[in-house]
C-alpha cells in the first residue's frame, strides 16, 4: 500500500514538473535561435585603385643558389649513411655505402674469365709460333697454320673482352660506395638504412656552398614596373641590421597557378652568416608607378607567410575571407597588389571577431586610407 501511494506522487510530480521543463528548453532554443541569428555592426571601408610609386616592399626566403641531389648509380641494399640534414660535406666525403657482397662476387667471376682468357691466349701465341717455323719447313700445310693464325686473334679479343668485364665489375664495386664530388650542406635526406633503393633514388640533398639567394614571389604589376638591372637590398625580418644588396638572377617565365605571382630569384652580394639558408628575409625594390589598393593595416589577417581580408557581400550582407598578395607596407596601411578589385567592401576593424558566413551590418562607409592615415575611423551614421 505504501508503494502505490508513492507511485502516484511521482506521477503528480511529474505532470507539475513537466509543463515548467518544455518552456525552459523552448526558452533555451530561441536564445540559441537569436544568437545564431545575430547580426555584427562592423567597420568597412570602399576599395578604390590608386597610383603609387617609390619603394615595395618584399617577403622571401633565402635558398641556396643550386642543389643536387646524391643517389647511387646502381640498386641495391644501403648498409649505412654517414650524413645528416645540417651536416657539412666536403668533395670526396663518404656519404653512403651499399652492401658490396654481390659485386665483389661479380668482380672476382671477372677477374677468374680474364685470368683463363690470358692462358689460353699464351698457349695460341705459342701454337702460333710452332706453326710459322713449320710452315716455313713445309712441315704442315699453309691452312694449319692460318687456323693457328685464327686461334691466337680470337684468345686475344677474349682478353680484351674480360678486361672490360674486370674494368665493369671494379666499377660496379666503386659504386657501392656514395661519395660527394662538391662542397655544401645537406638539406634532406631520402632513404634510411637497411632499405633497398633504386638506381637514382636520393639518398641526400645538398645545398652547394657559396651561392645564396633571396627568393620572393612577386605581382605581376610589380615585376613590370621594375627597372631593369635593379638592385634590391634585402635584410632579415628578424633583424633588419642585418642587410646586403643583391641583383635579380632569375625570373620565373610563368606565373603560379594558385597565387598568380612570379618567383624572382635575387641574388646576394657577400651574403651575411646570419642570413642562413630558410631564413625570412625582407627585400625593399624601387619602382615607378604601380596600379595598387590602400586598406588599413588592421584589416589584414595574417597566418603565417599569407595574408588575407574580410569582404563583405553586399547582396547577403555576409562576410569570406580573401587571400591578398601585399605589394608595400606602412606603419598604419598596406598595398594590396592583387587579391582585391575596385568597389570591394573590406572590414577594416573588428576583423579578429568575425567567421566566415556570418551576418554583419556596416556601421558606415570608411574613406580610402592615406600613408598619414590612422585606420579605425570614427564611422560614418548608420546607412
Amino acid at each position: 500500500m505504501p508503494s502505490t501511494c508513492a507511485c502516484r506522487v511521482l506521477r503528480q510530480f511529474h505532470l507539475i514538473a513537466l509543463p515548467w521543463v518544455l518552456a525552459l528548453l523552448a526558452g533555451c532554443g530561441r536564445d540559441s535561435e537569436q544568437e545564431v541569428q545575430e547580426v555584427r555592426p562592423v567597420q568597412v571601408m570602399v576599395t578604390d585603385m590608386s597610383l603609387s610609386g617609390g619603394s615595395v616592399t618584399l617577403v622571401g626566403n633565402v635558398l641556396p643558389e643550386s642543389e643536387s641531389s646524391l643517389s647511387f648509380r646502381i640498386g641495391g641494399r644501403m648498409m649505412e649513411r654517414f650524413v645528416g640534414v645540417g651536416d657539412h660535406v666536403r668533395p670526396g666525403q663518404l656519404v653512403a655505402q651499399l652492401d658490396p657482397q654481390d659485386e665483389q662476387s661479380g668482380q672476382q667471376v671477372a677477374r677468374a674469365q680474364l685470368s683463363a682468357a690470358q692462358a689460353m691466349a699464351v698457349e695460341a701465341d705459342n701454337n702460333f709460333s710452332r706453326m710459322r717455323e713449320l710452315v716455313a719447313q713445309d712441315a704442315v700445310s699453309r691452312a694449319l697454320f692460318d687456323q693457328a693464325e685464327a686461334g691466337r686473334r680470337a684468345t686475344r679479343s677474349q682478353v680484351e673482352s674480360a678486361q672490360a668485364q674486370v674494368r665493369l665489375a671494379d666499377n660496379r664495386l666503386s659504386y657501392t660506395r656514395l661519395v660527394s664530388d662538391m662542397a655544401g650542406v645537406v638539406t634532406a635526406r631520402g632513404a634510411e638504412p637497411g632499405e633497398v633503393v633504386a638506381a637514382g633514388q636520393m639518398i641526400v640533398q645538398l645545398a652547394r656552398e657559396g651561392g645564396r639567394d633571396a627568393v620572393f614571389d612577386v605581382p605581376a604589376r610589380i615585376k613590370d614596373n621594375a627597372p631593369a638591372n635593379a638592385t634590391i637590398e634585402v635584410m632579415l625580418t628578424s633583424d633588419t641590421s642585418v642587410s646586403t644588396r643583391g641583383r635579380v638572377r632569375e625570373i620565373a617565365p610563368r606565373a603560379d597557378p594558385i597565387t598568380g605571382t612570379f618567383r624572382v630569384k635575387v641574388a646576394l652580394d657577400d651574403p651575411p652568416p646570419a642570413m642562413r639558408l630558410g631564413s625570412t628575409v625582407t627585400g625593399r625594390l624601387s619602382v615607378d608607378g604601380v596600379l595598387g589598393i590602400e586598406i588599413p593595416a588592421a584589416a589584414v589577417v595574417r597566418s603565417g607567410s599569407n595574408s588575407a581580408v574580410w569582404v563583405v557581400d553586399p547582396k547577403t550582407h555576409t562576410v569570406a575571407t580573401r587571400d591578398i598578395v601585399i605589394q608595400s607596407t606602412a606603419p598604419a596601411t598596406v598595398t594590396v597588389a592583387s587579391g582585391l578589385s575596385q568597389g570591394d567592401l573590406v572590414v577594416t576593424a573588428g576583423v579578429q571577431a568575425l567567421r566566415p558566413g556570418q551576418k554583419v551590418r556596416p556601421l558606415g562607409i570608411a574613406p580610402t586610407p592615406t600613408a598619414g592615415s590612422q585606420p579605425g575611423t570614427k564611422p560614418e551614421s548608420e546607412p
